[in-house]
């Protein structure tokens, strides 16, 4: 099951609460970014969420992956450095039976690293598309 297709049954309310509001400059931001281009991420994209008032996060970062193993090198990359950069763990990580989309929460930032056909199927672009979208090189 796509990580998406689940409907998420807790609140703003019930997740743990952000600190702060954070933007593209933050450095848990930065360390997500920084670790997705460090394993070769593709086609990275952030979405700021934070003017779409039913949006969960304030950004999703959206990443493609050539192969499953590159799914988890990065997805794991990902949770090594923030852990050791910001002292943060995930809210929530989904997705690393399969390894077709692997999703990591954390709060303010949700994570998404997929197949290409994955991302192409599900099209989260599109489904946010109010959010301002940077691409990343």
């Amino acid at each position: 099951m796509a990580p998406s297709s689940k409907r998420r049954t807790d609140t703003p309310a019930d997740r743990p609460a952000a600190s702060k509001r954070i933007n593209r400059n933050s450095k848990l931001f930065k360390t997500i970014l920084s670790a997705i281009l460090l394993k070769k991420g593709e086609e990275i994209v952030s979405m700021d969420l934070r003017k779409i008032p039913e949006a969960v996060a304030d950004f999703f970062l959206i990443c493609e992956a050539r192969s499953q193993p590159q799914i988890r090198a990065i997805s794991d990359h990902i949770e090594d450095q923030v852990k050791e950069k910001c002292g943060e763990i995930p809210y929530r990580r989904e997705g690393n039976q399969k390894l077709h989309w692997v999703l990591i929460d954390y709060v303010n930032i949700v994570v998404h690293v997929m197949l290409p056909v994955n991302r192409t199927f599900y099209q989260l672009e599109e489904m946010w598309s109010d959010a301002e979208q940077v691409k990343h090189d």
